[in-house]
């Protein structure tokens, strides 16, 4: 019999809060990965405080293309009802830098900090000595040298190559097995999602529309109703 329906799962909404950010629920068929006891399958790709607030997704996984800053992070923490994950860095900022940011992350209650690509395993290996909480290594390329990350003290490997990350994901897990917990970005599409979940992904990266996409459709729907 299929498990799905066996199971009724009830479910609770609000006139002014059932309008929420909900990720595919294909992503629901992944393992997860417990952190901190807190298991995880689905992570918001985000900084958008309006959006973080309003979503059904596990937790939050805040990098962006910007020096990180202790403001940001605080922001995200601030509004989120879910686990963070925050940038901290490692490509134009690193070294020492970073490492403080991912200690300031941590005490104001990130779940897991995420170093860029570029990271060396040196300033990695620095911070493992520093934090506690798990430092989460970004892949981008099969060419990645991940084995060093994960021996300088990266916990979670956090793979983002565009259309080749399933790919990526299979070649990590064959490489080193079934039990190292790693995150993937799913692709638009269930169908894509699926892909990097059966490749070997524990959790998966869900990146949502934007603010100005979700008012858009609101905005339109006014229309028609006047």
């Amino acid at each position: 019999m299929d498990k799905d329906k066996e199971k009724y799962v009830p479910e609770i909404s609000t006139k002014l809060r059932g309008k929420i950010v909900k990720v595919p629920e294909v992503i629901y068929r992944a393992s997860g990965i417990k952190i901190l006891g807190t298991r995880i399958k689905s992570l918001l790709f985000s900084t958008d405080v309006a959006i973080i607030k309003n979503t059904n997704a596990d937790s939050i996984i805040a990098v962006y293309a910007f020096t990180p800053q202790l403001s940001i992070i605080h922001s995200i923490l601030n509004v989120a009802n879910v686990p963070v994950f925050a940038g901290v860095g490692g490509g134009l900022t690193t070294g020492e830098r970073s490492i403080q940011i991912a200690l300031q992350a941590e005490l104001l209650g990130s779940y897991g900090v995420v170093v860029n690509a570029p990271t060396k395993p040196e300033v990695i290996k620095r911070m493992y000595e520093v934090v506690d909480i798990p430092i989460i290594g970004t892949v981008v390329s099969s060419k990645d040298d991940y084995k060093s990350k994960i021996d300088a003290g990266v916990r979670i490997l956090n793979v983002s190559g565009g259309p080749k990350t399933h790919e990526i994901v299979k070649m990590i897990r064959e490489d080193i097995g079934n039990e190292f917990p790693i995150i993937a970005t799913g692709g638009p599409t269930d169908e894509t999602i699926l892909r990097t979940i059966e490749a070997g992904a524990n959790a998966i990266t869900y990146t949502p529309p934007t603010s100005g996409e979700i008012f858009s459709e609101i905005m339109e729907k006014y229309r028609k109703e006047q």
